[in-house]
């Protein structure tokens, strides 16, 4: 995650819903919404294609492999808890490390595979991972956003993964800042500015998309990383 810019226009904090956006649309997304794209997730062969690129995994194995089980055993499970399991465990898998760190890059989008090798990320990375475990567990992408804000008492870029009951609902945050998983309107330390999802990208208290967002960007290259891995994931 890049370090925190002031975007033009940007205002005070106010309630979640209403926040004002600064303009960072840049060259982020394409995204399109089919989940008919989502085939099964063959593990045997994902690891397998990891070995290839890595070698040995060692403990990276152990994790992948609990994700694995995470996948299957998670699909049985109430909605709220599939989000409650699949927050807890990539906040518990993965530490905290930024992109300098872990890619030797100032910004780099780490597939869940990528994370799971290295056992660490940024908050990107936790979102991102999330995100795809959730819309394997058959919650549709139009309930998900990875949602850009800022970090207000560290006053730095963030990236959360939020959820929503319905299109006009408070979101739910899923964070790795904190483990337990909170209404936005309890989140008074992140302040929005724009949220993405496999339907397009969004404004700040918007259920109207802002973009649909088809062009070449690092959610494409994502999703590109994570064909080549093994995994069925359509259009996100």
């Amino acid at each position: 995650m890049r370090p925190w810019q002031r975007p033009p226009g940007w205002q005070s904090p106010r309630p979640w819903p209403v926040l004002a956006l600064g303009l960072w649309f840049g060259a982020l997304l394409g995204l399109g919404s089919a989940w008919a794209d989502w085939g099964e997730w063959n593990f045997a062969l994902i690891i397998g294609n990891a070995e290839k690129r890595y070698g040995s995994l060692g403990g990276a194995k152990s994790r992948i492999q609990a994700w694995d089980e995470l996948t299957q055993a998670g699909a049985q499970l109430a909605e709220m808890d599939r989000l409650e399991s699949v927050n807890r465990f990539f906040n518990r898998q993965l530490r905290f490390a930024d992109d300098s760190r872990v890619w030797q890059q100032v910004d780099y989008w780490a597939t869940p595979i990528e994370a799971l090798v290295k056992g660490a990320g940024d908050c990107e990375d936790y979102s991102i991972a999330k995100y795809f475990t959730l819309r394997r567990l058959g919650i549709p992408s139009e309930k998900l956003r990875i949602t850009y804000v800022k970090a207000l008492k560290l006053n730095q870029a963030h990236m959360v993964l939020t959820y929503y009951t319905s299109p006009s609902a408070e979101p739910l945050v899923l964070d790795n800042l904190i483990n337990d998983i909170r209404p936005a309107s309890q989140r008074r330390d992140l302040l929005p500015v724009y949220a993405f999802n496999a339907e397009g990208l969004y404004l700040p208290g918007s259920n109207h998309k802002k973009s649909d967002t088809k062009k070449l960007s690092r959610w494409q290259d994502l999703l590109e990383k994570m064909r080549a891995e093994g995994f069925a994931v359509g259009e996100g």
